[in-house]
């Protein structure tokens, strides 16, 4: 059974930082493109940041460049999403999804966890 498990999602203050993480189980996401997606209230799923699976080549939301960085290690089978300078509207139910594919797009992913919620105060 493939699963994708996120954690280290919580309540931070403007400024703060936090590292989230993906572990997979049931395959190796060595070969997968891993997305972090979030969605706030009342707001689609966006794509926040990729990471390649073959050179470990990365894309940013223009959002979040310079201030989240996504890394991976598969000998771990993890992929991380280390957040700093965290913004309100940050706030959001953040997802890890994998795919074979090169691609941001929520429909193009194959398997999701369930997500974590990062609450970002003022």
């Amino acid at each position: 059974q493939v699963r994708l498990l996120e954690s280290g999602g919580g309540l931070v203050q403007a400024g703060g930082s936090l590292r989230l993480s993906c572990a997979a189980s049931g395959i190796s996401v060595k070969p997968y493109s891993i997305g972090w997606f979030r969605q706030a209230p009342g707001k689609e799923r966006e794509g926040v940041s990729l990471i390649s699976s073959s050179d470990g080549t990365t894309y940013y939301e223009d959002s979040v460049k310079g201030r989240f960085i996504v890394s991976r290690d598969n000998a771990k089978n993890t992929v991380y999403l280390q957040m700093n300078s965290l913004k309100p509207d940050d706030t959001a139910v953040y997802y890890c999804a994998s795919s074979w594919l090169w691609t941001i797009l929520p429909e193009q992913m194959d398997y999701w966890g369930k997500g974590t919620l990062v609450t970002v105060s003022s």
